[in-house]
């Protein structure tokens, strides 16, 4: 990755599809975003140019990547990859792809024979256009997120976030709890930030799960949910089956209360009548994706926290070539 002097003239965009999270952020900077143009052609393309000057610059391009509501998911990946490349030819001397929510980031390793390998395609498509870092938040696997990538990446966390609101509910006992096998680290993650926040133990478990062709199994809860409020944290809420599972189980392992900590809320079909599930008493996310919930009880179940701050500070800290240790989580 190219390293510029702190001086450097910085432009910060944020693309139409994303463009509340990149007021929010470019608020949270003290600074303005950059003009830029989108248009639509009568046979589905598209296109996308700066209308600032960018040459010599330190370019941020803040573009969050979920379907819907008016763009798919693959919409939104190749506008992103193009403005860059337009960045890139237009002389920008650096450019960043901020990206909140990283698509196709679940599949980082086969699981049937031929699976495709798509967060290493991602990174190939992100590399091919130029792009010299990328800043993505609660990725799927971090590990995997990084070896994709041969530009420099950045994973940020939600760990910090979530710390600070469960510290302010009170509660005697936690217990912090993986829905599923793959995501312990997470929750160790999570579990330590809070017991050194807090200066007391924190229990741990996860639950037995299992995925094949689509279909869920796997409902023991191994550790601790007596008596405690579990905190069951994921990277992802799509329909909500697996955390629901999580939750039932750690009801039936006597938990007082169940909450469930998730960075990017999709909320697919479906996911309505599981947040109105009892079993949960309320699912925290972040605004890294908008949140898509029309049922008004369901609704008043999400508690939203915006990551627009840590976003910003992160882009200071990177064109101010600063060192990003205390927002990471290792």
């Amino acid at each position: 990755m190219a390293e510029l002097a702190c001086h450097s003239e910085m432009r910060l965009f944020a693309l139409n599809a994303t463009a509340d999270l990149g007021k929010a952020t470019a608020q949270a900077l003290g600074w303005s975003l950059a003009a830029h143009e989108e248009r639509e052609f009568e046979d589905g393309e598209h296109k996308a140019r700066p209308l600032d000057s960018v040459r010599g610059t330190d370019a941020y391009v803040i573009q969050t990547l979920h379907n819907g509501p008016n763009q798919s998911v693959n919409d939104k990946l190749c506008r992103l990859l193009f403005f860059i490349g337009a960045l890139k030819d237009c002389g920008a001397a650096r450019v960043t792809a901020v990206v909140p929510y990283l698509c196709y980031a679940r599949k980082d390793r086969r699981t049937k024979l031929n699976d495709p390998v798509t967060t290493r395609y991602i990174g190939s498509l992100f590399e091919a256009v130029g792009t010299d870092a990328v800043v993505a938040l609660e990725v799927h696997n971090p590990v995997a997120f990084e070896n994709a990538f041969r530009c420099r990446t950045v994973a940020l966390t939600s760990t910090t976030l979530f710390v600070k609101f469960a510290a302010q509910l009170m509660d005697e006992s936690f217990s912090v709890v993986s829905p599923d096998p793959g995501g312990v680290k997470r929750a160790q993650l999570l579990r330590e930030a809070l017991e050194a926040t807090l200066h007391r133990p924190i229990g741990k478990g996860y639950v037995d799960k299992h995925r094949s062709a689509g279909v869920v199994s796997g409902d023991l809860l191994v550790g601790d949910a007596a008596d405690a409020t579990v905190l069951i944290i994921d990277d992802l809420i799509s329909t909500g089956t697996t955390l629901l599972r999580a939750a039932q189980a750690a009801r039936r392992a006597g938990a007082r209360r169940v909450l469930a900590f998730v960075t990017h809320g999709l909320f697919m079909p479906g996911s309505a009548e599981v947040v109105a599930n009892p079993d949960i008493e309320q699912f925290v996310v972040t605004d890294a994706v908008p949140v898509r919930i029309d049922d008004a009880a369901a609704r008043a179940k999400v508690k939203v926290l915006p990551v627009a701050p840590l976003l910003a500070e992160t882009i200071r800290r990177l064109h101010e070539n600063r060192d990003l240790a205390d927002l990471l989580v290792f």
